[in-house]
């Protein structure tokens, strides 16, 4: 299948800009939950549960997503996907709590949506150039996220919660036209060739299930990480504000390795140093901290290992829906069942870990349990190293 210039052009935008509407919709309610609480009348954990809906959702919607996908046309898929993330947005302006719910889970749909199927899209459309395409969308939604979390609060203090929340929704009408016109381009073959295809049961390979235990734990270290490194930092002794900067360094930091991970991995041995190095990462990140009396720079210094390494080891997990599948097909189909198995376990994480400080007054405790999640999370990632394709022949279909 080839595709004309236009065609590649609108493409490269169409996967930019949906990776631009992969996380922004979560990551900009977190300094808006005040204002919720206040204009809805809502209890704490009500608004919390803004960001787990979205997270539930990827875990429940993935698997069905990927057979839609492969029935349907992914690029057909992720249209559609992309009207209905942009009706969840929208629906949020409303001020009511009801909307708000619902808007909220309509986004988590979408964003399902993109998740799975934009590995497996680059996969098919762009097979010579499948680190590039990776890194541009990963990168772009890591940067609009973070911006997101930025503005969101300063558009907040100026405008109003709906005028924030109507101005964010414009990545959403953006990232839907720029895909639809993209989808316009392809050849009427490329836009219905998975049709035919049969649902691949991914569940039965053992390295899937390898694949899927690796992602469920960057994810579940990642939100788990991002939720409570804030409070573990003033715990130590450092101001909100001191926090609350460590805590985005964590965050942007991931973005070199999530931009290099895709390149590294197509040199020899780039996959087992990727893995090498998350482990490095994580496990001197957490060790450092637990040095008491610390100062700010030596925690700037952790907070830089632990978020690069987390931008890796979600970077990692797309390379190896690419890497270890032979086809589009089989793409769409690991990536549903790793992120259902992944964010449902993920879901689990900023509770869990809060419960134990809870229970035990320890923070300690807590990057103990991370070092050893992170060395399971090694091992899981040496195996599918070590293993070629979650199906090495025909005959395992």
């Amino acid at each position: 299948m080839k595709k004309n210039h236009t065609s590649t052009a609108w493409l490269t935008w169409g996967i930019m800009l949906v990776g631009a509407n992969l996380r922004l919709p979560i990551t900009m309610i977190p300094p808006l939950l005040p204002t919720i609480k206040q204009t809805l009348g809502i209890p704490a954990s009500m608004a919390g549960m803004l960001t787990t809906i979205p997270l539930l959702m990827f875990a429940l919607a993935s698997p069905l997503i990927a057979k839609m996908g492969n029935r349907r046309g992914n690029e057909w898929s992720l249209l559609v996907a992309l009207v209905i993330l942009l009706a969840g947005s929208l629906l949020r302006i409303i001020p009511s709590l009801t909307a708000l719910i619902a808007g909220t889970l309509l986004i988590g749909f979408g964003i399902s949506c993109g998740n799975v199927l934009l590995p497996a899209i680059i996969k098919d459309q762009f097979p010579h150039a499948i680190g590039a395409k990776t890194s541009l969308y990963t990168v772009t939604m890591g940067l609009i996220a973070s911006l997101g979390t930025g503005l969101s609060g300063l558009l907040n203090q100026q405008f109003n919660m709906q005028i924030t929340l109507a101005a964010f929704s414009l990545v959403g009408v953006f990232g839907l036209l720029v895909w639809a016109l993209a989808f316009r381009t392809l050849p009427k073959k490329a836009a219905r060739q998975d049709v035919q295809r049969k649902n691949i049961a991914v569940s039965r390979s053992m390295l899937a299930w390898w694949i899927a235990l690796f992602f469920g734990l960057q994810s579940f270290l990642y939100y788990s990480l991002l939720t409570w490194l804030p409070s573990l930092w003033q715990a130590a002794g450092f101001s909100q504000i001191a926090a609350g900067n460590l805590a985005t360094i964590f965050q942007l930091s991931g973005m070199p390795a999530t931009l290099s991970i895709p390149f590294i991995a197509e040199k020899r041995h780039g996959l087992l140093y990727s893995v090498w190095g998350i482990m490095l990462g994580f496990v001197l990140g957490a060790l450092g901290i637990l040095i008491p009396g610390a100062n700010f720079g030596l925690n700037v210094v952790y907070a830089l290992l632990m978020g690069v390494a987390s931008g890796a080891a979600f970077a990692i997990c797309i390379v190896f829906f690419q890497k270890k599948t032979a086809d589009a097909y089989e793409t769409a189909s690991l990536s549903g069942f790793a992120q259902s198995v992944g964010y449902l376990f993920a879901a689990v994480g900023p509770v869990l870990y809060g419960f134990i400080q809870t229970a035990t007054g320890s923070w300690d405790l807590l990057l103990w349990l991370t070092v050893g999640l992170t060395l399971l999370m090694f091992v899981a990632g040496l195996i599918i190293n070590a293993n070629h394709r979650i199906f090495p022949s025909k005959a395992n279909r």
